[in-house]
């Protein structure tokens, strides 16, 4: 009997929804490129090897991790698992050209278990691993990571296990985006991994004949957990009685039994309420005072910070970055030495109010932009290639006056004549401001750990910070004009003026030729045609002023032009400016600097090579100078290279929300800031002075060989 053509059809259709299910599949890998990762089940859990990107390049880290979900009531364990227990662990099969680096651990908690206490994670955790992807890879082809992950799973029992966790991941020539599916595995790793020790931030460890008493000033909290890195130190179960205090909180643990020998130094990590977690290693002390707690290394507390603010301040009139207008300055100085007292004095307190009104300003910003979410930095407006633009083409006006082009009085450094007139007082304030803005691209020696410390407190301490930075900014001319005898000492008013105003031009003139190299970072060689068209109408401006003085019509041709300078090159910064590769899109083993990541960081530390990272920026007077002068010196480079530490370069020239991260977590707000990262271990970073000579690194280089 034959069959129906109902049956035939039927039977066609069932031979081929194999065949469509199978090339949907296919369809659907090739599609994606990227292999199907399925978790792997095994003792009481789940684990997967996953990767936060859908690709990886050649010259490039990325970051893997290790998703464990596990059953209801059962845990895996931290690096010190507590009473009992081990972390997991991965053999890795990897191809040729992907290096891993060691397991990462986010905080833990602690799991009591009976009379024993447990350190590790319920439910599910990520385990990041910083990997890296070297030259030897090609783009079109899929790297197979492979590892046997070995762990112990817990209850009421323990139950050892493995898995073969297994991830195909493309390679492609440029990184791919985050996976949507692992993004937020990784943000919530991230935020839970440890950081390093704030500046501000101090632990002291002192010992009692039981106990340690963990005292922690500059982070407020009404709770606190200490786990330490080494086991058997404490008494894991017992109870860690917290004690706050007006600016920290102190942490009673009791001593582990039995314990025979105290360390020199405990390495721990302290748990916050509110979800953020930092490693310390502090010395261990003998004795327990119940009285507040000051460190040796914070002697005077918010005094020091004080004392520390104002000599920044003072040390920045040193700065390059300032020169220009002190030069202004002292030449008005020196015309006005005839003056009378009363009138010097009032000059000097108008300059210094100007200052202090600009910093306020500023702080009040930086203030009002961290409420509302954002993280910004000291001297952040130069991060704006808007601003460099309207500083450039104002202290192109400014040179041109001095130079003689036109005239608008000495007190030109107000902007306009008019605020010239009531005694000068206008322009006297006026430069304070100017001075204040020029200074804001350079950190001075002492300003790094006050102004870091200042951005992390309350509003009154920062304005009290700020202020005091800018009372040392202001303290010279102040003293200048508050000391007759000095006064006395400038050499008097004459004809010599002319050809000084003259020569004063020329810092200024050097001040433009920075700034239109920092603007050409952003915009390029477009940006800049733009930009020097602006000063060309700028310096037309400047004609009509002097050719038809005080006549309305021309001041309206002189501001029309003017208006015309800026919007050329704001037109082209936001237009025509070159494509800026974000950080860590390329990357070669060949370069001597490597840019920076975080990760790029941890992973470096992870297989024991300490980092140097250079943070900098192409506003920062201050770091071009370190840069040309010491760390860019063959012998140098040449030292680093023998002492093996890897070199990494921060470029914060524009707004980047890592790097301010990385120098929030360093105490730091602005550039430069150099941080010496030892390798394989936990501990603080160094931090280099502001400014750096031949002497001070390779005496760091020493310290980093000493301690390997």
């Amino acid at each position: 009997m034959r069959p129906s053509p109902r049956v035939k059809r039927e039977g066609t259709r069932l031979r081929r929804r194999p065949l469509v299910l199978m090339a949907a599949l296919a369809c659907l890998l090739f599609l994606s490129g990227r292999g199907l990762a399925v978790p792997v089940r095994a003792s009481h859990l789940t684990v997967e090897l996953v990767t936060e990107t859908a690709s990886i390049a050649p010259n490039h880290d990325f970051l893997a991790g290790l998703h464990f979900v596990l059953d209801p009531g059962w845990h895996i364990y931290w690096i010190n698992a507590g009473d009992a227990g081990e972390p997991p662990r991965v053999d890795w099969q990897l191809p040729a050209g992907i290096i891993a680096g060691d397991l990462q651990f986010p905080a833990p908690a602690r799991l009591p278990l009976g009379p024993l206490m447990d350190f590790g994670y319920q439910h599910e955790v990520l385990l990041p691993i910083p990997m890296r992807a070297d030259a030897s890879l090609h783009a079109g082809t899929n790297a197979i990571l492979r590892g046997q992950v070995h762990f112990l799973v817990c209850s009421n029992v323990c139950i050892p296990g493995k898995a073969e966790v297994e991830q195909t991941v493309p390679v492609t020539a440029q990184p791919g985006a985050n996976d949507p599916a692992t993004e937020p595995l990784f943000i919530a790793a991230e935020r839970a991994l440890p950081r390093a020790l704030p500046v501000h931030v101090f632990v002291q460890v002192q010992q009692t004949k039981t106990a340690f008493v963990i005292r922690v000033t500059g982070k407020s909290a009404a709770s606190a957990e200490l786990y330490p890195y080494d086991a058997n130190l404490i008494a894991n179960a017992a109870p860690q009685p917290v004690r706050p205090q007006p600016d920290g909180v102190w942490i009673t643990v009791e001593k582990a039994q039995g314990l025979q020998q105290v360390p020199a130094q405990m390495h721990g990590l302290l748990k916050f309420p509110d979800g953020t977690s930092y490693q310390f290693t502090s010395p261990i002390t003998t004795g327990y005072s119940t009285g507040s707690f000051t460190p040796a290394h914070r002697t005077g507390g918010l005094l020091r910070i004080l004392g520390l603010a104002f000599l920044g301040g003072l040390i920045l009139n040193l700065m390059p970055c300032v020169f220009p207008v002190l030069f202004i300055k002292g030449l008005a100085l020196v015309q006005s030495s005839g003056q009378e007292r009363q009138r010097m004095r009032a000059h000097g307190v108008m300059y210094a109010m100007g200052i202090l009104v600009s910093f306020w300003a500023i702080v009040a910003l930086l203030l009002l932009l961290r409420a509302g979410g954002h993280h910004l930095g000291w001297g952040f407006q130069f991060q704006s290639p808007y601003f460099v633009a309207c500083m450039a083409l104002l202290f192109f006006f400014l040179g041109l006056s001095l130079a003689g082009q036109f005239e608008i009085g000495l007190s030109v450094t107000s902007v306009g004549g008019e605020l010239a007139q009531k005694g000068g007082y206008s322009g006297s304030f006026f430069t304070g401001v100017l001075a204040t803005v020029v200074a804001t691209p350079c950190t001075a020696p002492f300003m790094g750990a006050a102004i870091g410390f200042a951005l992390s407190q309350s509003a009154l301490i920062t304005f009290a910070v700020f202020t005091l930075i800018a009372l040392g900014l202001a303290a010279p001319y102040v003293l200048l004009t508050l000391q007759p005898a000095w006064i006395r000492l400038l050499p008097k008013p004459g004809a010599w003026m002319e050809s000084l105003k003259q020569a004063v031009s020329i810092p200024i003139f050097l001040a433009v030729i920075w700034m239109v190299w920092v603007f050409a970072q952003v915009a390029g060689s477009n940006g800049v045609a733009s930009l020097l068209g602006g000063m060309l109408l700028t310096a037309i401006a400047g004609w009509v002023l002097d050719r038809w003085p005080a006549k309305r019509l021309s001041t309206v041709a002189a501001i029309v032009l003017l208006a015309s300078a800026i919007a050329l090159p704001v037109y082209a910064a936001r237009h025509l400016g070159k494509r800026t590769i974000a950080r860590g899109e390329v990357f070669s083993s060949a370069d001597v600097w490597q840019p920076f990541s975080a990760r790029r960081v941890a992973f470096y530390r992870a297989q024991g090579k300490p980092v140097f990272v250079d943070f900098s920026a192409a506003w920062c007077l201050s770091c071009q100078v370190n840069e040309r002068v010491v760390l860019d010196r063959p012998d140098v480079e040449e030292a680093f290279r023998k002492s093996g530490v890897v070199m990494m370069r921060a470029d914060w020239t524009n707004h980047d929300d890592t790097i301010t991260a990385a120098l929030a977590q360093l105490g730091r707000s602005g550039v430069p800031t150099y941080a010496l990262y030892s390798g394989g271990s936990q501990s603080a970073p160094m931090l280099l002075p502001e400014v750096l000579t031949t002497g001070i690194v390779m005496d760091a280089l020493k310290n980093v060989q000493h301690k390997r």
